[in-house]
This record gives structure tokens, C-alpha cells and sequence, in this order.
């Protein structure tokens, strides 16, 4: 499995309101296998759970290195994750975060942690991000070469770049 996608994933996850079932099945819509299996307890699991990740996120942002370390060993203390071998294709043999047997609170919690974890291994642990857009408050994984994401998408980025250049225009038009 791309454990970049895996961190990308919790923060999409973090960044999902799920007030219900419904809202899960939409939020895993490409993901079709687990539709079915999804319940109301996934949903308050998740919602816990996204209370605790978004810390994590915060300290990130806030260049807190031990705070996202030490948020995370404790996450994965609290969700212990289960790393299997796949071998649905014995010629690209790769890693799942969880069994089958798992719910899918535990299944997405699980990837979300396997994920975020690797990526702070592997590239840092200010790789986590909030939207410097105002007034949005989602969170983001910069996995750019020279750590300059700033906005959760194109849509943040655009706005924030146009609210920037008629703030100049006007300031120049007043002076």
C-alpha cells in the first residue's frame, strides 16, 4: 500500500463531517467494498477519533515535532494497528493496515495511523498542515519537495491568491 495515500486519506478523513451512515458511505464512495459493512458506531467511532487526530495536525502546523510524535506513539497506543502482508497479487506483494475482520472505524483508523506515522518517519513531522485560508479550518499532508503547501486544495489557494491581489489593488487605488 502507498502510505502517502494513507496520510492523505486521515486527513481527508479529518476534514469529513460524519453525522451519520449515509455521510460515511459518501465519504468511502470509492472505496464500494466497505459501503456495506458501514454502521452507526463506525460513524461515532470515527467522530471520536477525528477529535483526537486533529491535535496531531495542530502541532504539525505549529512546528511541534515532539507533540506530533508523541500525539501519534499515543494514538497508536489507544488504536493498536494490525499490518498485514496482502497477497492478492503475489507479484507486487504490499501492506494493509488491518484484516478484513476489522470494522471499519477500525480499518480507516488504522490506515489513517499506518499512514502518518510513515510519512513522519519518512519526510518529517511538520508534513501536517491547516488551511491557511481564512475561514476554512481543513487539514492537509504536504508531501511537496520543498514543504510549501500551505492550503488544503486548489479551491483554498485560488481564493486566498484573489483575496491577496484586490487587497494590493485597493491599497494601491487608496494610495
Amino acid at each position: 500500500m502507498d502510505f502517502i495515500r494513507y496520510a492523505e486519506r486521515s486527513a481527508a478523513l479529518l476534514n469529513e463531517a460524519l453525522p451519520d451512515v449515509d455521510a460515511l458511505r459518501a465519504h468511502l464512495a470509492d472505496r464500494e467494498w466497505l459501503v456495506p459493512q458501514c454502521t452507526d458506531r463506525d460513524c461515532m467511532l470515527l467522530r471520536k477519533f477525528q477529535r483526537e487526530l486533529r491535535s496531531v495536525f495542530e502541532a504539525s502546523a505549529s512546528g511541534d515535532s515532539h507533540g506530533v510524535v508523541d500525539g501519534l506513539n499515543e494514538l497508536m497506543v489507544r488504536h493498536p494497528i494490525t499490518p498485514q502482508i496482502s497477497s492478492h497479487d503475489p507479484q507486487h506483494l504490499h501492506i494493509h493496515a488491518a484484516s478484513k475482520s476489522q470494522s471499519v472505524a477500525e480499518l480507516l483508523v488504522g490506515e489513517a495511523l499506518l499512514g502518518l506515522a510513515t510519512l513522519v518517519c519518512d519526510l518529517g513531522p511538520t508534513r501536517l498542515g491547516i488551511c491557511a485560508a481564512s475561514p476554512c479550518t481543513n487539514v492537509y499532508v504536504d508531501t511537496s519537495p520543498n514543504q510549501s503547501r500551505r492550503y488544503c486544495s486548489d479551491r483554498c489557494s485560488s481564493r486566498a491568491n484573489v483575496a491577496a491581489y484586490r487587497a494590493r489593488q485597493k491599497a494601491t487605488a487608496s494610495a
